[in-house]
């Protein structure tokens, strides 16, 4: 039993709250255990230059963390006049993960804004923002289809992420940030409901691990995420 009270195997408590915000067109909270990220999706009737004319659209994604989400307050980016490495990878991450379950030509020449605030981080603030905005496209694509702005969903599958670690002799799954700063080896996950993966990223601490650990790194993550994809689908049969 972990400090937490989970199992080894066992997801923190996840929710999504869907209609978050007002004003876009996808909004959604969610929670994984102490970790807490607004995504929101927002609809802008162009593409960026390089697509114009090609009739297809784009799905990008934006990554902060407010200045009091962890313990102490850290200082804005925009006042430091950059993004730092991190950000910037974790939006990426998210963006490719989001593209990868959408026909961009059946969304046609628009783009899809996705913005991913954390404001409480207790660890897997990636793999929540990557679950949570899928939901958030997800009703957005509805209001475009409510709004006859397309006939037809561009979403072909879902998507979730996680993490999962290795500490001592340990598979652990859903890693919170004592566990996660701890760890021998950490690595996230982004799957499709169909199982196909898009993302694995992965890092000996420590000790170098294993092909049978990863393996079992594989398959705790694999059970996780289709968790979370029930929860996500649970989610969006609910009216918002």
């Amino acid at each position: 039993m972990r400090a937490s009270n989970r199992n080894a195997d066992e997801l923190r408590p996840i929710e999504f709250i869907r209609s978050y915000t007002k004003h876009a067109e996808g909004s959604v909270l969610v929670k994984c255990g102490d970790t807490h990220v607004i995504c929101n999706a927002s609809i802008e009737e162009n593409v960026p230059s390089f697509l114009k004319g090609k009739g297809q659209g784009w799905v990008t994604a934006e990554y902060g963390m407010l200045p009091r989400s962890t313990s102490s307050r850290m200082g804005r980016e925009s006042s430091r006049g950059k993004q730092s490495g991190r950000t910037q990878e974790i939006q990426r991450l998210i963006g490719r993960s989001l593209r990868a379950i959408i026909d961009l030509k059946k969304l046609g020449e628009r783009t899809i804004f996705i913005d991913c605030d954390v404001i409480q981080a207790d660890g897997g603030t990636r793999t929540a923002s990557i679950s949570g905005s899928y939901v958030a496209l997800h009703d957005a694509i509805e209001f475009l289809l409510s709004n006859k702005k397309i006939t037809e969903s561009p979403i072909i599958d879902s998507i979730a992420a996680i993490s999962a670690g290795i500490k001592g002799a340990d598979i652990l799954l859903d890693l919170d940030y004592s566990e996660d700063s701890e760890c021998d080896t950490d690595m996230n996950f982004v799957m499709t409901g169909k199982g196909s993966f898009v993302e694995i990223q992965g890092t000996a601490e420590g000790i170098p691990f294993t092909k049978d650990e990863m393996d079992q790194l594989t398959n705790v993550a694999s059970k996780g995420i289709q968790s979370i994809i029930n929860i996500q689908s649970e989610a969006l049969d609910k009216k918002p």
